[in-house]
């Protein structure tokens, strides 16, 4: 079952991240609104993933499939994958804006680190959320004034809203994971084989 926007509104290892500036990017001076992606800039494939932080089906597909597609499609040189932030939830929200303000290269790690470990910082009856999130981010390096910049950071969690608003009016992105493969849209989780069938070439 496919969580859906409309209801609410590995782990860290080495990893290569590149970072480029969208041209709708109002501020391209500011990356943590800069484009989040790993492989090769000139790929021929490009997938783009929409997830949530706190989507269960989003960490399986991180945990079970993405290693192979990794090492199989993007480490090769045939995939270029592009992260977009689609929070489910106002806890999602918030660690979409707190990932971004990471420097570019830790971005995947930390998000990885995240879907890893749902159930100690977004998903526990015990514990605070924000408080939890703030150990995770410390953990990947960033200073505690940081981090409260990022969860205040109005501007920032406007402009995540919009971009996933945006993406569902023209994309109809309506849950999570999505993927958009070469402008095709392709959504739930799967396994290796699956998906890469959808891969062309």
């Amino acid at each position: 079952m496919l969580l859906n926007r409309r209801s609410l509104l590995s782990v860290v290892g080495a990893a290569a991240a590149a970072v480029t500036i969208r041209p709708d990017q109002a501020r391209a001076e500011d990356l943590t609104r800069a484009e989040r992606a790993i492989g090769k800039p000139d790929a021929k494939v490009k997938v783009e993933e929409y997830f949530s932080l706190t989507c269960t089906h989003c960490a399986a597909f991180a945990r079970e499939t993405m290693p192979e597609v990794k090492q199989k499609l993007i480490d090769t040189g045939k995939v270029r994958w592009i992260f977009h932030d689609y929070p489910l939830d106002q806890v999602a929200l918030a660690a979409a804006m707190v990932a971004r303000y990471l420097p570019v290269d830790r971005y995947e790690p930390f998000i990885n680190a995240l879907l890893a470990s749902q159930d100690r910082w977004a998903f526990s009856r015990s514990n605070n959320p924000t408080d939890e999130l703030w150990k995770m981010a410390a953990l990947a390096g960033m200073g505690r004034s940081t981090f409260d910049k990022a969860i205040a950071d109005q501007g920032l969690r406007t402009w995540i809203l919009e971009q996933q608003q945006d993406d569902e009016t023209r994309l109809k992105i309506d849950s999570t994971p999505s993927f958009m493969i070469n402008g095709q849209k392709y959504s739930g989780e799967m396994g290796y084989d699956a998906f890469a069938k959808l891969i062309p070439g």
